[in-house]
């Protein structure tokens, strides 16, 4: 017979083994670091995200865009609209800088920050497929439903 402390503790090993919260730390020794020269990306203001002007293409695999509805950014390479808790699939976030990244918590974009208040943060962003590592800095983020925004972003050297 199963005892009751057993039973409990399996599910609370299932409940938290099968959260959505993602934390990760990662050895970066072999990683790609991109710091080399930054580039600035813009998306107005009630423009299409379906327009590759409208689309910030980091690499074959992580095309970042925001959709007009007001939510957050997506990756069209993997997605056709942004997840609230998944998106951008394929990247992973955490605030600080590159010199930092082996000690950085690493989580989805939404966990990592309010998209509201994402303006002047240093973040770093991991495109995991290519295990690349970039700074990336947000300089405005539209309210309501318009999905502008814009960031500066470092590129490979």
């Amino acid at each position: 017979m199963i005892t009751r402390n057993f039973f409990y503790t399996l599910i609370l090993t299932l409940i938290i083994s099968c959260s959505k919260e993602k934390n990760t730390t990662n050895d970066t020794s072999l990683s790609n670091i991109w710091d080399g020269p930054l580039k600035f990306f813009e998306k107005k203001d009630n423009t299409s995200q379906l327009e590759k002007t409208n689309q910030d293409s980091i690499t074959e695999n992580v095309i970042i865009t925001r959709g007009n509805s007001g939510g957050q950014i997506f990756n069209i390479a993997k997605e056709n609209e942004a997840d609230k808790y998944k998106s951008p699939i394929g990247t992973e976030w955490a605030i600080g800088n590159l010199n930092q990244i082996d000690s950085l918590v690493f989580k989805d974009f939404r966990l990592a920050v309010k998209p509201k208040s994402i303006v002047g943060k240093k973040l770093i962003l991991h495109l995991i497929e290519e295990d690349i590592y970039l700074n990336v800095e947000f300089k405005s983020w539209s309210n309501g439903k318009k999905g502008g925004f814009s960031y500066e972003r470092s590129t490979e050297k």
